[in-house]
């Protein structure tokens, strides 16, 4: 009897993963072939494959949006396809399987389970897939590795802020020490948000050795200030350093093997990769300090003026370089008295996450449930002024979701300064509100410009819905 093997995975590992695990198992069943599915789901790996039954399988299924191990899989025939395609597909999958299609994987091919963009991968004649999959697919494995640490980290640190503005700084009399413990904890999570999703990029390109010089090129990253964009670039970075350090150390006598993969590798990469990023800081360092002392000149120009610039720039990056450089200077303009250039930055911070679950809810035929179930999180997320809970959105789509999102900050930090709201503390999302000057115009100005996002956001992936379903016939 023919037996087959499989692996599923999507980024965010709730519904897809063991959706597409019972339409295999299902299409198996009616051909009556055995087969195994290894899901890859946000509580870790279950049903997984052992070495003796990957040997004995005549044929590998990946359906998957995230890295699922391919170095097990070297000298077998593997068919690759979205978790999407194995759910509507798994019949056309098996046949695949069947009929010898799919390829090889080879020696170097430690990560190549690729999907493309809006999970509607295609295979080129090889049976490999494009390019343009691969990248997205390597990204998607950071951002479902990232997430329990933003939600986490998140959710904590806004609930900090509830003993006070100031309950985690000694020198106040807000000051308590349960809170300042869970800021810490918190603290910790969020600091983590980048370097991990650097590492998992790294991983999927090329295993242990890419997860450890893709960790370390993001602890730099986040270091530098350059946020989850130089997050993106570490964890690529990381990846391909070993990838092609790994070519190069081929020709290498076949007794160093043992030493390449312990020593050789790891420390070349991480040596490379660290010192391209360090050469980074300086000059993201002197673009924030330009970049502040550009915001710090508008302050005292039109709302829709400064509104607009603070709004791009919150949304532009999250966490990055503009991000931070307007964050920044209206921190160091608190603390000269000005409480008026916070109050937009916050509004803008605040409605990235918030848009995510205006869509979600308003145009909830357009979403799988993993997008749908972190759009709901990043209601909360919002409201405690976390913005990263917006990434995975802007990631999946950024030439139409980023502009979509600048739009609404910039609408709503706009709307703020119109009403001359003024906000003593640096964060905090609307747990602050009470001191918040003006609080329930800061909140409109919020509300409208997540409505306007959110609204943007849900009829660009329905365009995309319906544009992918009439592809589809």
């Amino acid at each position: 009897m023919v037996k087959l093997i499989a692996a599923t995975g999507c980024p965010v590992g709730i519904a897809h993963t063991y959706m597409a695990q019972e339409a295999l198992e299902m299409a198996a069943k009616a051909k009556n072939i055995t087969i195994k599915v290894e899901t890859h789901g946000q509580i870790g790996v279950e049903n997984g494959l052992t070495d003796e039954e990957i040997a004995g399988a005549d044929a590998v299924i990946i359906a998957a949006d995230k890295d699922v191990g391919m170095d097990r899989f070297i000298g077998k025939r593997v068919v690759e396809a979205s978790v999407t395609q194995g759910i509507k597909d798994a019949d056309k999958l098996i046949e695949e399987a069947l009929n010898g299609g799919g390829h090889v994987i080879g020696g170097e091919e430690t990560a190549a389970s690729n999907v493309k963009k809006n999970t509607n991968a295609k295979t080129n004649s090889s049976g490999k897939l494009s390019l343009g999959s691969a990248m997205y697919k390597h990204l998607m494995n950071g951002i479902s590795h990232m997430l329990p640490f933003v939600v986490a980290g998140g959710f904590l640190t806004g609930m900090s802020f509830l003993w006070g503005i100031y309950s985690a700084d000694p020198a106040s009399a807000q000051y308590n020490e349960i809170a300042a413990m869970i800021k810490t904890i918190g603290g910790v999570g969020m600091g983590l948000m980048v370097p991990i999703f650097a590492a998992y990029i790294g991983m999927s390109i090329s295993s242990t050795p890419g997860l450890v010089a893709g960790f370390i090129g993001g602890m730099i990253a986040d270091t530098s200030g350059t946020g989850f964009i130089g997050g993106i670039f570490a964890g690529f970075l990381g990846g391909y350093v070993v990838y092609f350090l790994s070519l190069a150390f081929k020709k290498l006598p076949k007794i160093l093997d043992g030493l390449k993969a312990i020593f050789l590798l790891p420390v070349c990469a991480v040596f490379i990769t660290g010192v391209i990023m360090l050469l980074l800081a300086e000059p993201i360092e002197w673009l924030n300090s330009s970049l502040t002392g550009f915001i710090a000149s508008f302050q005292d120009s039109s709302p829709i003026v400064l509104g607009t610039l603070v709004g791009v720039m919150c949304c532009i990056d999250y966490g990055g370089p503009f991000n931070k450089a307007a964050y920044v200077t209206a921190l160091a303009l608190l603390a000269e008295g000005n409480q008026y250039m916070i109050a937009g930055v916050s509004a803008a911070c605040i409605v990235p996450p918030l848009a995510t679950g205006i869509a979600v809810l308003g145009f909830k035929k357009y979403y799988d449930e993993e997008e749908f179930s972190s759009g709901i999180v990043n209601i909360l997320l919002g409201c405690t002024h976390i913005t990263e809970g917006a990434i995975p959105f802007v990631a999946k789509d950024p030439l139409r979701n980023m502009p979509s999102m600048m739009l609404g900050g910039a609408i709503g930090a706009s709307l703020t300064y119109m009403f001359g709201v003024q906000d003593p503390a640096p964060h905090g999302g609307f747990i602050v509100i009470p001191v918040v000057e003006k609080a329930h115009l800061w909140v409109l100005s919020i509300i409208i410009g997540a409505i306007v996002s959110g609204l943007l956001l849900g009829y660009f992936k329905k365009r995309s819905y319906n544009k992918l379903t009439a592809a589809e016939g």
